[in-house]
């Protein structure tokens, strides 16, 4: 979905973005917050992870959810650039789970190659700064030759050797970028532990994949997440998994 749905009944692009327990500044940060983030944000992990990583954190947004919705955990945000990280820095601050929150300003790359010995149970991310180029026509013919593959190969390889035994590896994508990442996932030994299949309409064709990864040969049944159960009026899948967080529900 694009940032600021013209669907939605709120804007995300709004300088304050205001949940129910924690507010998030967007002034200055051009990555917003989006559907993909909060869907991701509302829906990654289960059980009882205790370390998490957030690669791309920007606002910080989808740290704050995973904070929320697991209250023992400390989580780790990465952001590469240094006026986002600031972002994310106050936001974090001012949130009633400040003392379990760290940003780093650094790439992933740089981040996990000072911790060779660090594992998550949950590592995240939502790389929207990547879409907009691999949602053309040519992007699936095009992807293995560009910069943003090399990008998905570094990612997923790295936060492969970072996860705990029963860690997962969890990423929004579009379809074409996550056909792609399967198979790097494949070569790399991840399993694809499931996917969610993201419709805007039960009629509609999915435009958007979660994937999530694993070391585990385990696979679960896939699930399908549809956002609107006709124009403007949520879902009830959609309010269950947001309920918690946004204050129009």
């Amino acid at each position: 979905m694009p940032q600021g749905d013209s669907q939605c009944k709120f804007s995300y692009l709004r300088p304050m973005f205001r949940f129910k327990q924690f507010n998030v500044d967007q002034a200055g940060c051009a990555m917003k917050i989006n559907t993909d983030g909060v869907l991701i944000g509302a829906l990654a992990g289960a059980g009882r992870p205790d370390t998490i990583l957030d690669i791309g954190t920007g606002t910080g947004v989808i740290a704050l959810m995973l904070a929320q919705r697991f209250g023992a955990a400390r989580i780790d945000a990465v952001e590469v650039d240094d006026t986002a990280a600031l972002t994310a820095q106050r936001n974090f601050a001012g949130s009633p789970f400040a003392g379990r929150l760290a940003v780093y300003a650094e790439s992933f790359e740089h981040y996990l190659g000072k911790r060779p010995d660090s594992r998550y149970d949950l590592i995240v991310t939502n790389p929207p700064f990547y879409l907009n180029a691999l949602e053309s026509p040519k992007a699936g013919k095009t992807l293995a030759k560009h910069a943003d593959g090399q990008f998905f190969d570094r990612l997923v390889r790295l936060a492969g050797r970072h996860l705990t035994a029963n860690g997962e590896l969890w990423l929004i994508l579009p379809l074409p970028t996550s056909a792609w990442v399967k198979g790097i996932a494949a070569d790399c030994g991840l399993k694809l532990r499931y996917k969610v299949n993201v419709l805007s309409y039960p009629d509609s064709e999915p435009h958007r994949e979660i994937l999530v990864l694993g070391l585990g040969d385990d696979r679960e049944a896939d699930q399908q997440f549809v956002i609107y159960r006709e124009p403007k009026v949520y879902s009830q899948q959609y309010e269950a998994a947001l309920g918690p967080f946004f204050t129009i529900f």
